[in-house]
């Protein structure tokens, strides 16, 4: 009977052993790199330095502040959006440092 494709001897190279070490070591470097992320802080401001938010890697609010000169009972909306404005950029940084770690690879977000 005639052996279909695959590799000569009907073998994986290296065999499956070498095979499952490489996916565990990629598996363990991802998951550092992740743990890394995860402990990086992303700061963003906006209305000139005004409000600041930091985000963690994970998506975490850390921290935010707010100049008290920005403060003007008489125009709210636009703290609203210096703050909207701050955390969306924060966490587009996050997204991008994700997007980095994983190459790119679509289904393999956090």
């Amino acid at each position: 009977m005639a052996r279909r494709g695959g590799f000569p001897g009907g073998g994986i190279p290296g065999g499956m052993n070498n095979l499952m070490k490489q996916a565990q070591r990629m598996q363990r470097q991802m998951e550092e790199s992740r743990k890394a992320l995860e402990e990086k802080d992303f700061t963003a401001t906006s209305g000139g330095g005004a409000v600041e938010v930091v985000f963690t890697g994970g998506r975490l609010m850390k921290s935010i502040r707010i100049d008290p000169d920005a403060v003007d009972p008489e125009d709210v909306d636009m703290l609203q959006d210096m703050i909207l404005t701050a955390v969306n950029d924060a966490l587009g940084q996050v997204e991008a440092a994700q997007e980095q770690l994983m190459g790119g690879m679509p289904g393999m977000g956090f």
